[in-house]
């Protein structure tokens, strides 16, 4: 019997603990908590598909490439890391959308790509590259130039390079999902095809809470402790302001509600760390963000707090989340802080100092929420978005569940940052991506927020709240809703055009019109909907269908633009955007209300 190289190299027990590699990246993928990944089928996918989807590991299909990156984006938020699978250039680039937002928000996405076998790389064309068929060269490295332009990490995998000696292709493949995992970035790998059966050297993986390493290489955290301690016994009404750093991390999180808890501190988000806490908890003063914040909450913070604790905001000062850069926001400009943000992967530092905290000698504070009086909401009154927040809010009330709320980019997303979500049990109750602002979104998140539900066998339910506009832009993501008999909840608020900025009327602001039937769409995926207009209404249709959760469920709510119907945030950011692109009026009337 002939020996193979690899016996020959290294003997018979060796060649017997090879692995394929198409086997080490399902035991990597399976490593990670992972039990499924999102793609679009493809020749150059078709080996990887093939050694991917079984053992427990489901390869579930969407709609396109970019809801693909979508549904992995919002895997990473809801189970810590999120996987795509495309075929080569034209399933991969059209990923880049996903890849961008992925790398903007900070989300651990692994972009897994099909490639050509390295036998078929040479100086012939292939179809799927990137170039005419008169090019006088052959390019094969289009996607990864472009992933590595937006600073993403990229890489092929090779194959052997040496007679004997068995490819480490499976090892990159770890060390590439790894470095996502620890610095909460994606990375984007091709595989080329003739690899994915072909033997590597195999792994013994490190558990998890082990891949950060044990120790930190910077100094100084006690000194950095004993300043907050001593800055707290010196303050009679302190705050924590967190950001998203804290949102990404459940340790942390956890810390931090015990901490403001133990000695009753309130507690805020920016806006980019919405969704990560029970906002009905009375310690919870919901997001903060200048001129666009609650009225009574930003009074409670503006005139009462004399030290800030900011955990985890932004590094770098960005208008999103800094009331657009207003000059409005009040902790943005407060000199009695400590700013404390993680320089370490899984922001082993900022663990530390709020451990340290939580055993600290402090006093119990004793804070006291502001009494916010409930809006009067009339069942027969217009249901509009001046009103949409504060009846879901109410009806949350009496509801023994939690909501995950996914807003859709524009109106409903602004409108959005009025909610107070209880808490959920998969821990998450808002899911959106408030920096990059990927249009297209929702639809996709919301199908990873009801399989995680589903999978984690939760009572909580999963709300879209969408325009129109954005709606349209993804609707064919509810194929897979209707597959899956998956429940969801959207709030469909029309209007026909992109509201949102509007600052014309030309075509390019309309994008619906008044005979499309979107109930009747809607039927046609096995769900079903109604027509509300008035509060009432609205309240007894969305009640009921949390209560029944089952199926696709629409709401059509007819929107007016008339200024008494927009809420706050929307009418603040509409002035705001015309303010910004130089229109006078505009100008002297947000100056007279930032002042």
């Amino acid at each position: 019997m002939t020996m193979t190289p690899y016996e020959q190299n290294f003997g018979a027990e060796y060649q017997r603990s090879l692995v394929s590699l198409g086997q080490a990246m399902r035991q990597i993928i399976r490593h990670f908590g992972v039990d499924t990944l999102y793609g679009v089928g493809g020749d150059f996918a078709a080996n990887l598909i093939a050694a991917l989807d079984q053992d427990g590991l489901t390869v579930s299909p969407s709609s396109n490439e970019m809801h693909a990156g979508f549904c992995a984006c919002a895997q990473a938020e809801l189970e810590g890391i999120g996987f795509c699978l495309t075929t080569y250039t034209v399933g991969s680039l059209p990923c880049a959308t996903a890849a961008a937002l992925a790398k903007t928000e900070g989300l651990p996405v692994v972009f897994i790509s099909g490639a050509p076998g390295e036998d078929e790389v040479h100086q012939s064309g292939i179809h799927h590259m990137v170039q005419p068929g008169n090019s006088w060269r052959a390019e094969y490295d289009a996607a990864l130039h472009a992933f590595a332009a937006m600073g993403i990490r990229s890489e092929r995998l090779q194959g052997d390079r040496s007679r004997g000696q068995p490819n480490i292709s499976a090892f990159r493949f770890f060390e590439l999902v790894k470095h996502a995992w620890l610095h909460r970035e994606p990375v984007f790998i091709e595989v080329p095809r003739n690899l994915v059966f072909a033997l590597t050297q195999p792994l013994l993986l490190p558990p998890l809470d082990h891949l950060a390493g044990p120790d930190l290489v910077f100094a100084g955290l006690e000194a950095v402790l004993g300043t907050i301690v001593q800055k707290l016994q010196q303050a009679r009404a302190p705050l924590v302001y967190f950001g998203v750093q804290v949102r990404r991390n459940p340790e942390l999180t956890r810390l931090m509600h015990a901490f403001c808890h133990r000695f009753q501190i309130p507690y805020v988000s920016d806006w980019f760390a919405k969704g990560a806490v029970d906002e009905t908890d009375p310690l919870c003063l919901g997001a903060y963000n200048g001129a666009f914040s609650d009225p009574a909450i930003r009074h409670c913070i503006e005139s009462q707090t004399d030290y800030v604790l900011d955990l985890g905001s932004s590094i770098i000062a960005q208008d999103t989340a800094s009331a657009f850069h207003t000059g409005t926001h009040f902790i943005a400009d407060f000199e009695n802080k400590t700013v404390v943000k993680s320089t370490v992967a899984r922001e082993a530092e900022l663990i530390r100092i709020v451990q340290g905290l939580l055993d600290a000698d402090l006093p119990v504070y004793g804070f006291q929420a502001p009494q916010r009086q409930a809006p009067a909401l009339a069942p027969e009154a217009k249901f509009d978005f001046h009103v949409l927040v504060d009846v879901i809010n109410q009806v949350q009330q009496d509801q023994a569940f939690g909501s995950v709320f996914v807003p859709e980019v524009g109106n409903s997303f602004f409108a959005s940052f009025g909610l107070s979500p209880k808490a959920t049990e998969i821990g998450i109750n808002w899911l959106a991506n408030p920096w990059y602002a990927a249009m297209g979104t929702s639809l996709p998140y919301a199908r990873v927020a009801a399989e995680s539900i589903r999978r984690r066998q939760s009572t909580d339910r999963t709300v879209v709240l969408t325009g129109d506009g954005g709606f349209h832009f993804q609707l064919n993501e509810l194929i897979h809703f209707q597959k899956q008999a998956l429940p969801v909840t959207i709030v469909y608020m029309r209007n026909d055009i992109f509201h949102l900025g509007k600052s014309g009327d030309g075509p390019i602001y309309h994008c619906s019109t008044r005979s499309f039937d979107v109930l009747q769409l809607v039927r046609a995926y096995g769900g079903d909907g109604q027509r509300c207009e008035t509060i009432g209404a609205f309240a007894d249709y969305y009640r009921r269908c949390l209560e029944e959760n089952t199926g696709i469920r629409l709401i059509e709510v007819p929107c007016a633009q008339d200024p008494q119907y927009q809420c706050r945030e929307i009418s603040l950011l509409n002035l705001y955007i015309k303010a910004r692109n130089g229109n006078p009026e505009a100008m002297r009337q947000w100056q007279e209300v930032s002042r």
